[in-house]
């Protein structure tokens, strides 16, 4: 009896922003060491680089590219390099996300409020039309956005963050209906508390941290690791008929 290949990237192009760090570099390695050959992606390329010669050195294919998805004409110009040198695209995960503020959502100042819904709502979709165009002309592909458990339950002190997770669910939703016809699947991750750089603020903070685990089931913290094999599902041919979903992965805080 042969194993499955469900699981197997061999040949497949993908995507990935905020890759320097954290779950992006985590579902980055996940994806090239299933065959994949990933662009590795965030706002400076020294971080992709290391990332990306990480990916080589294992014996993986990738590529580094900066992009702050936060910047329309930067978006443009990475599709057109993509376009150019691979001509196609099957997986993109939008994982690149802000959250400059962690106050009452009365003091909410608007260059916060400004960049976050800039980099987590307007470069979610941007990227995703990018993405998208490339797909169709390619015959599909599997569009994969890093959302939140916030975006079903607010964070305390992370308003503005938690309204543009919200957003990316129900946007997940739309380009899984209006993208079906081109063989585009879009799906949703939806991490719980990850052990991360961007979730320092509540990892490293012992009140916040217990409070937040004596509502987890599981009763600890995620590695990032834990979250790339649920995106190397919906990126794979495993999760063919899966369209439209928001996966949580939280340890059972959302049960």
């Amino acid at each position: 009896m042969s194993k499955t290949q469900l699981f197997d990237l061999d040949g497949k192009i993908a995507f990935v922003s905020g890759a320097s760090r954290g779950i992006g570099e985590a579902i980055a390695h996940l994806l090239a060491q299933q065959g994949a050959h990933v662009i590795v992606s965030s706002r400076k390329l020294d971080g992709c680089q290391q990332v990306a010669d990480a990916i080589i050195a294992a014996g993986g294919k990738a590529t580094a590219i900066a992009c702050h998805i936060g910047e329309m004409e930067q978006i443009g110009q990475v599709f057109a390099g993509i376009r150019e040198q691979f001509g196609r695209l099957d997986i993109l995960v939008n994982n690149a996300a802000t959250n400059p503020q962690f106050c009452n959502v009365l003091d909410t100042d608007l260059g916060a409020f400004q960049k976050t819904v800039d980099v987590n709502i307007r470069g979610y979709f941007f990227m995703s039309v990018e993405a998208g165009k490339l797909m169709r002309e390619n015959g599909g592909g599997s569009i994969i956005n890093v959302a939140s458990i916030n975006g079903v339950s607010p964070g305390i002190f992370q308003g503005i963050y938690s309204v543009t997770k919200a957003a990316v669910i129900n946007m997940t939703k739309v380009f899984a209906k209006e993208c079906a016809p081109f063989g585009i699947r879009c799906n949703a991750l939806l991490p719980g508390l990850t052990d991360t750089k961007f979730a320092s603020a509540l990892v490293k903070n012992d009140a916040i941290l217990n409070t937040a685990l004596q509502q987890i089931p599981l009763k600890r913290v995620a590695d990032p690791k834990e979250m790339a094999g649920a995106v190397l599902y919906l990126a794979s041919d495993a999760s063919s008929y899966t369209t439209g979903v928001a996966l949580n992965v939280d340890g059972g805080f959302l049960s």
